[in-house]
């Protein structure tokens, strides 16, 4: 059985109403306030004397009328408290943050509960607001997320140079075979390695050797579209995947990416290194039965350019 208040004692209920630490609103059926606890006051800057009688959309223009009187009058309607949550929405008005999480969010995040109220003869009347400062779980949540994020990120790159590890782009290859056999698209793709790179770490160290290859990765980053998978095969061994592109706009691309490699300069104790790469080029046809064959393909092309004097682009083809 519900407890009995007597009406004098009501003024216990308001002391609570107004030292708890979420926002309570009371608005009337025409969204007019009736109630404003110190939580609205301290975060608004409005006492309740001042936003007595206005409308909660005069107060906070920010909200959706559309959807907010949408799910107020829902709830009336089903007589059942509705809620908004920060992952959908993440506020229903505008508050400053001014919890101790340093710039990590401006704004103050909220759950809101909507709450009819009856009144002695039944009627829902009033709609009580519950506003709740999720700011903390919020950001904590999005920290999580993002460092997530770029642990999922970093499994699938190369520590050295940031492109793809071979694991990955090999699943991407995969992928792009599948959709090359189901749509009929082309897929290139250009396998190159830099030239005597022995000699150079034997020659200048493996920390100069490590600083080619990152120069080597940042001018085929640069270089790739968005499209594209440019990955790190193995050692000094790179690939680059290139979607909806044919044979010849494989070799055009490897050609592109040679040309600027060979203006590559790496400084070793004040002096400038050149090197040079030797590239293959290869496309998926309606002969191949796997993924594999199209590296198989590259490499061979890539196989020829090194034999027959490197720093050049040689293209694979069937016999």
């Amino acid at each position: 059985m519900a407890a009995q208040f007597d009406i004098n004692e009501l003024h216990w209920l308001l002391d609570i109403v107004q030292s708890i630490d979420v926002g309570v609103v009371v608005l009337d059926r025409d969204y007019r306030v009736e109630v404003w606890n110190s939580f609205m006051e301290n975060h608004s800057g409005r006492s309740a004397t001042e936003v007595a009688h206005t409308t909660l959309f005069e107060l906070f223009p920010e909200i959706d009328q559309g959807w907010f009187t949408h799910k107020v009058e829902t709830a009336v309607m089903l007589g059942t408290r509705a809620f908004t949550i920060w992952e959908q929405r993440p506020n229903l008005v505008r508050f400053k943050s001014y919890q101790p999480i340093t710039g990590l969010a401006d704004e103050m995040y909220q759950n809101v509960t909507i709450l009819p109220l009856r009144s002695t003869n039944g009627e829902t009347d009033h709609v009580c607001l519950i506003i709740y400062d999720v700011t903390g779980v919020a950001v904590n949540k999005r920290q999580l997320e993002s460092a997530n994020a770029q642990l999922q990120e970093l499994a699938l790159r190369d520590g050295l140079t940031g492109l793809l590890n071979r694991r990955y782009w090999e699943q991407c290859v995969e992928r792009e075979f599948a959709r090359h056999m189901r749509y009929d698209t082309p897929v290139s793709l250009v396998m190159f390695d830099i030239d005597h790179f022995k000699a150079v770490n034997d020659t200048y160290g493996h920390q100069t050797g490590d600083e080619v290859i990152r120069e080597v990765a940042r001018v085929t980053r640069n270089m790739a579209r968005e499209t594209d998978y440019a990955g790190r095969y193995g050692g000094e061994e790179f690939v680059v995947l290139l979607p909806d592109t044919d044979l010849n706009g494989g070799r055009q691309f490897a050609e592109r990416l040679r040309l600027a490699i060979c203006k590559l300069r790496v400084d070793h104790e004040g002096k400038p290194l050149q090197f040079t790469v030797s590239l293959g080029a290869a496309c998926l046809d309606s002969k191949m039965n796997t993924h594999a064959e199209l590296v198989e393909r590259a490499d061979k092309a890539l196989y020829q350019s090194k034999e027959n004097g490197r720093n050049q682009t040689t293209v694979f083809q069937d016999a």
